[in-house]
């Protein structure tokens, strides 16, 4: 039980650590809606179930023989966070602090209907990449949960620390997803959009230039 109850602690501290999930499923909430935003939830939840998995595969044996994986996924990870990032942060360039909320807020439904049908599979889709392609993900599968995780540990434990690890993560983005998604958060951000907006955009550029630039 002290294992389960450490690896539970240690992966919370990890989730509520600001990164890019943390952004990427309280912008999803705060411009879309929960349901949207628990898509995206979902996307990232499978990206955590993917990495814990290769974890239990034995990735850090992976990342001892391949150094070069790592440097790989960091490039392309922080390429990807910069589109995200921009693609967040364009559609504000056409838009003045000056307009009114409700003006921008109709632009941004109108701007987005044709995507309605496809919205829930595209927003699940990018939190799965989201979460892939963060290198945070890559470290702290690859060392500090691979450590719980060794030779000493059984199939059963192993399992157990798996469905742990995706319960957690699903209720906790779920919970954000939840928070953000509250009227008196999307009445802020209807009279903020802009800037907020603009400062996601420049927090995913910020994450995806210092993942393209980092030393390995």
């Amino acid at each position: 039980m002290m294992l389960f109850f450490t690896v539970a602690l240690v992966h919370l501290v990890a989730l509520m650590s600001p990164g890019p999930d943390f952004f990427f499923v309280s912008q999803t909430a705060l411009r879309q809606t929960r349901h949207n935003a628990l898509c995206g939830v979902l996307g990232i939840v499978l990206g955590i179930a993917i990495w814990a998995a290769i974890a239990l595969l034995g990735l850090h044996l992976l990342l001892q023989q391949m150094a070069w994986l790592h440097k790989g996924i960091t490039v392309v990870g922080g390429f990807y966070l910069c589109w995200l990032g921009w693609s967040m942060l364009r559609p504000t360039l056409k838009r003045t602090p000056t307009q009114s909320p409700e003006t921008a807020v109709s632009q941004e439904a109108v701007s987005s209907t044709p995507l309605v049908s496809s919205g829930n599979l595209k927003t699940f889709s990018r939190g799965l990449f989201v979460n892939l392609s963060n290198p945070k993900a890559l470290v702290y599968f690859g060392s500090v949960f691979s450590l719980f995780v060794g030779s000493g540990v059984d199939s059963g434990a192993r399992w157990g620390i798996f469905l742990l690890v995706v319960a957690e993560s699903l209720l906790w983005f779920g919970f954000v997803a939840t928070v953000f998604a509250m009227p008196p958060m999307r009445r802020f951000y209807q009279r903020s959009m802009i800037w907020i907006d603009r400062i996601a955009g420049c927090l995913f550029i910020g994450f995806g230039l210092r993942l393209i630039f980092s030393r390995p």
